[in-house]
Parts: C-alpha cells; structure tokens; sequence
C-alpha cells in the first residue's frame, strides 16, 4: 500500500485545552464498532458514564444542550482519555484531523483545515507544499475502480500541484490553468476518449499557453457583475446548508450583509480598497497558493469514482473566492484591519461548515455543475 502525506504532516502536534476552539462540540461523533464493542465490555468503574453518554442505537457519543460532547471536560480536555487512557478513544477522536482517501493500492492522507492548529501551520507557511510517499504492508481491491482514469487524474493532478506552486505566474493565472486543465480532461473523459488525455498535459506543460490562461484570469478579474452574481448565489445556497455550529452562522449573516448591501459597485469597491489594503501575518498570494494546494490534493482524484473531474477543481477555486469574500468583511467589520488570527478563523469555520459534512458537500458540487461560473 502506498501511503502520501503532505510535508507538514508530522510536525501537527493536538493543542489539547489550549486551542481556541474544539473539535468535540459542534458535530456529532460516529463510533466504530470495534471501539464500542470496547466500551461494552468495560467493567470498571467508568462502566456506568460509558452507558450514558453513549447512543447506542446511532453509535454515537451523547452531547449536551450545547452540542459538546458529554465526554467533554469545561475545561475542554476528554473525561474518558483521562479516566481509560489514549487507547480508548474511538477511531474518529484518535485520527482527527486526519483525513483519508482511499484508492486502489493508495491511502492519501492530509490534514483537515477545520483544526485551528492545522490552519495556523499552513497560514504560516511561506514555503511550497510537497508530498511524501512511503510503503507500508497491505493492499484492498476497490470493485469498479477505472485505473486508467486514475492513472491520468494522478498525473493531472501532479501537473496542477506544479502549476499551482509556480510562483513566477500571478496565483489567479496558476488557478486558471488548473480549472482549463480539469475542464479538458473531463471534455475527453465525456467524449470517450480517455487514452486521449495524455495530449491534454503536453498542452499545458507548454509555457507558451500561459498566455491564455493569463487573458482568462484578466477578464475574470475584471468581470464585477459576474464576480459578485456567483457570490450572491453562492452565499444564498450557503443559507440552506446543515449548520454545524452557531458562530458560523452569525459569521455568513455579517458577511452577506456587508458583501451585498452595496449591489455589485459596492462589491467591487470592498475588494479593489482590501486588496490595496496592510494585512499582517501572511501574504495574499502564497495563502492563496496552500488553499488551492489543500484543496486539489484532497479532492481532485476523487473523481475516479463519479466522473466529476472539473467540479472537484471548481470546488478549490470557488472554496478561496468564498474565503476571501469573508476575509474582505471581516476586514471593513474590524475596522479596515486584519491579523492573522482573523484568517485562521475564517478559514477553519469555512471548513467545518463545508468539509464536514457530506450533505453541504454535495450541495456545493451540485451549484458548481449548474453554474460553471468561474471558468468559460
């Protein structure tokens, strides 16, 4: 089996009671089997807060009026962790903020951005992303899994993470040359012509074809109406989403109301003064490069399962408009400021709400096939 992981991975480190938020409030925690038969068989004296604060039914932990856990200490540390150890935790406490995805003899494994932690490691980070591989022991047969497709998102994807990570190109021509790369894959993959899609990646190699994709981000750039219409509709398909946590909420009420009282010159407006504007902490274009990163790594060669190649890079270039539409408020709401603390807010709310939930998930990629607003 071969395992990847981005380069930070084993620097992650849990801050426990000291992060500003927690992961065990907010959604609910689905228990593995082999951890329940686990807390079944307990006999001691923690036997009697195991059958409490546990669904047996659902296979769930229990919360509070809250939302917290009811294993979940005020001072924010686990009661059962303290009482049985780390070897009783269940499989999704003892791997979050681990996420994995799993392919025919692979295991990509990153880190969520819904963790603080995780987000400040990579808001920190001026240098590029790189992936790791190594061997481990086991493989699995996935039943109608197209290795040939694979084979050809893998490398597409490969070439999109170089392409991303180019910094000699403005980040929003990189991103255009990404969506253009999944846009013709999925053109040949629909036509039936998958051993065709090789042609497609000698065309983008080319550096004479960022001229293109140069033209294409300017006329995006400079396309207000157009801007400001995907956001609006985007931030309304964003009201109806599962909410996973109250704070959110409030968050996107202030937001649509502050992108979207002044029509789209009033949009336009907002983001021409943050874009001149001092920010602190991190720097526009390379945040913009390790989202874009995150993004296309987790989700593009999830494609090999449902076809949908050019919604997954959709996903990673309307997932940073979004998060840039409310950094641009939270901006003019603090008073024409920003630190980093602000972006490490947003960016792990935006994920807990988006990624945590296959219900949101499949809203999102629903608009973004109806509307391929971002690229034409």
């Amino acid at each position: 089996m071969l395992y990847t992981i981005p380069d930070y991975y084993e620097a992650f480190s849990c801050t426990a009671d000291a992060c500003e938020d927690t992961c065990c409030a907010g959604w609910q925690i689905v228990v593995d089997e082999e951890a329940l038969e686990r807390y079944r068989a307990e006999k001691g004296p923690y036997r009697k807060k195991l059958r409490e604060a546990i669904c047996w039914r659902d296979g769930t932990f229990r919360q509070d009026p809250l939302r917290r856990c009811k294993f979940l200490k005020e001072d924010n540390l686990c009661e059962m962790y303290q009482q049985l150890g780390a070897d009783s935790l269940c499989k999704t406490c003892r791997t979050y903020p681990r996420h994995t995805e799993e392919f025919e003899g692979v295991r990509e494994i990153s880190l969520s951005l819904s963790c603080p932690e995780v987000t400040r490691m990579l808001v920190g980070r001026q240098e590029p992303v790189e992936f790791l591989n190594y061997e481990k022991e086991g493989e699995e047969e996935f039943d109608g899994f197209d290795p040939f497709l694979y084979s050809y998102l893998v490398d597409t994807r490969d070439l999109m993470l170089i392409t991303l990570k180019n910094r000699r190109l403005p980040v929003e021509n990189r991103m255009m040359l990404m969506l253009g790369m999944a846009h013709d894959l999925e053109e040949r993959v629909k036509k039936g012509a998958l051993f065709s899609c090789g042609d497609v990646l000698d065309t983008y190699r080319k550096e004479t074809y960022f001229s293109a994709a140069a033209r294409k981000a300017e006329r995006y750039k400079m396309d207000w109406k157009r801007r400001y219409t995907f956001s609006r509709r985007t931030f309304a398909m964003i009201r109806k989403l599962e909410l996973l946590q109250p704070e959110w909420k409030q968050m996107r009420t202030e937001t649509s109301r502050i992108l979207f009282s002044g029509g789209w010159r009033g949009y336009r407006n907002l983001h021409k003064e943050f874009a001149r504007a001092e920010v602190t902490g991190f720097d526009r274009e390379i945040l913009t490069e390790q989202l874009l990163v995150y993004f296309i790594f987790t989700y593009f060669c999830g494609a090999v399962y449902d076809e949908k190649i050019f919604v997954n890079a959709q996903m990673a270039a309307g997932s940073v408009a979004l998060i840039w539409d409310f950094l641009a408020a939270r901006w003019l709401k603090n008073g024409k400021t920003l630190d980093q603390d602000d972006v490490i807010e947003v960016i792990y709310r935006y994920s807990r709400e988006l990624e945590h939930s296959d219900k949101n998930l499949k809203k999102i990629w629903k608009l973004l096939e109806k509307q391929a607003e971002l690229y034409r």
